[in-house]
């Protein structure tokens, strides 16, 4: 099997994630819960991979690194902490629905900047344009249908000088390219930890500016008499029993990525991605691709074959691919995909590029073999 879907979530990861998982659930309590040696384990387990988080992304205090189910978790307490009915909201018109749908259901006034793909110029100008309007913002780093890296640096910068809060969807950035706390000074930064963070499922990281408003009420392990969620971070913002477990996952993950760096990690994938697109070009197949600016995403379709069906007869030659809309409408009605959606070829660490070059010979064959039937 080769599995191309990394942009979807990480199958492959370090071998020390699934032991500190294994050894999790045969060792740690709940942190916060107890004086005795299990919940203490628990408790500096969670608390090393705050601190590993925190060295990962720029992050002063460890108290702001808030531990989620996934990114669309984190999203939604961002959401719901600075957006009611009516606040007019910035978006890029690369946005998931991890973003777009909350925002729906809290009533906010839309407006979209920035629709044409790997043009961050074009983003910028529409950016600068539209601020004025807005009260919060919010933008993808990375598009997850097309891998088209927006300028994020560029655009915190602007919502600064606008007085905008800006939240980031981090989501296909973190651990592949640099976030930056400090630097982009946002008020929130989402991102799941089953991605290029190579931890579990189930897991997830928001990085707070501001205190949030809590999403849920419930036991938090400290401030028990108070009938409202204590006052400061991470506590919060955190109800209920962590994924004790996963979080294990999760700090060997980090810390794969901190000791193999970041710009690494981006080489590895963008070399995956030039690999497939010099097998695949010239074959009559339609490739998203950008002279710069593009992590290891390729998104592709084929004029003759339904990309659902090619995803399917791949999977049944042993080739994992994503096909559709990837939950990102927004993204392909920005890219004029929108109707047919795209077959996603997404890179991984550790994919090498004989693995890719087996997964486009497959592809041309089987999409070969469809045009001559």
């Amino acid at each position: 099997m080769i599995y191309l879907d990394s942009a979807a979530t990480s199958l492959y990861r370090p071998p020390a994630v699934e032991r500190a998982i294994v050894r999790a659930m045969r060792t740690l309590a709940n942190p916060g819960r107890g004086g005795h040696v299990p919940a203490m384990r628990a408790a500096e387990t969670v608390y090393a991979c705050r601190e590993e988080a925190a060295a990962l992304f720029h992050v002063p205090d460890p108290s702001r690194i808030v531990f989620t189910m996934n990114a669309t978790h984190g999203l939604n307490l961002a959401i719901h902490s600075l957006v009611r009915p009516g606040t007019k909201v910035l978006i890029s018109g690369f946005e998931h629905n991890a973003v777009t749908r909350p925002l729906h259901a809290a009533g906010a006034d839309l407006k979209v900047a920035g629709r044409k793909l790997f043009d961050p110029a074009e983003m910028l100008a529409s950016w600068e344009a539209a601020l004025s309007w807005a009260e919060v913002a919010v933008c993808t780093c990375v598009s997850n249908a097309f891998g088209y890296v927006l300028p994020i640096g560029e655009i915190a910068g602007l919502c600064r000088n606008f007085g905008v809060k800006l939240i980031v969807d981090a989501s296909q950035a973190a651990g592949i390219l640099t976030v930056d706390y400090e630097s982009l000074q946002a008020a929130f930064i989402a991102m799941p930890g089953h991605k290029g963070l190579l931890g579990p499922q189930g897991t997830g990281i928001l990085l707070c500016g501001e205190e949030g408003v809590p999403l849920m009420q419930g036991g938090s392990g400290a401030e028990s008499r108070l009938q409202t969620m204590p006052e400061l971070l991470p506590e919060h913002l955190e109800a209920g029993t962590l994924n004790v477990c996963g979080i294990a996952g999760l700090l060997e993950g980090i810390r794969y990525v901190r000791e193999r760096g970041e710009a690494t990690i981006l080489r590895h994938e963008q070399m995956l991605l030039q690999r497939a697109v010099s097998e695949l070009s010239g074959r009559g197949l339609e490739l998203f691709t950008g002279e710069e600016g593009q992590s290891g995403v390729l998104s592709l379709r084929c004029p003759w074959m339904d990309c659902e069906e090619l995803a399917s007869r791949l999977s049944d030659r042993g080739v994992c691919v994503r096909a559709g809309l990837h939950c990102a409408p927004l993204a392909h009605e920005s890219a004029g995909t929108l109707e047919c959606g795209t077959l996603r070829m997404s890179f991984s660490p550790f994919l090498s590029a004989q693995d890719v070059k087996k997964a486009c010979e497959i592809l041309v064959e089987t999409v070969e073999e469809a045009k001559r039937n």
